[in-house]
């Protein structure tokens, strides 16, 4: 089974277009109330216009091997950062920021941790 589509709110279609189209992604669908986007996985996430500010505590996450580049191009195109990139305890590189109506977005780099941490757990083993 695969993850293949996350659907933000947003309160400026507009705006948000702009903001992932700076962070590198392909617009594939684009009205006024809504459009989608497809990441170098071919996985897709999208967009759509609410009629007020949603507040919601879910953060999208974007891995990108060379994630000191990324962050040093987008910075070079007006992109704001919340954070610096930060070494995390999972063994992750991480930066913070937001997109323009507020939905967090981490930008990362895992490599083999993202799927292999050391402290991976093997549920066949726990099932015997």
């Amino acid at each position: 089974m695969n993850l293949n589509q996350i659907t933000l709110p947003v309160i400026n279609i507009e705006k948000a277009n702009h903001f992932y189209l700076t962070l590198g992604f392909t617009q594939i669908v684009k009205s006024p109330h809504y459009s989608r986007f497809e990441c170098a996985n071919k996985a897709t996430f999208s967009l759509v216009l609410a009629d007020h500010a949603v507040t919601n505590s879910a953060v999208i996450y974007f891995e990108c091997d060379d994630l000191n580049q990324w962050v040093k191009s987008l910075k070079a195109k007006g992109i704001k950062f919340d954070t610096k990139i930060v070494e995390q305890r999972y063994l992750w590189q991480e930066v913070k920021l937001k997109d323009p109506s507020g939905n967090m977005i981490k930008l990362y780099w895992a490599g083999e941790n993202r799927l292999n941490p050391p402290w991976r757990v093997d549920i066949r083993a726990e099932l015997e």
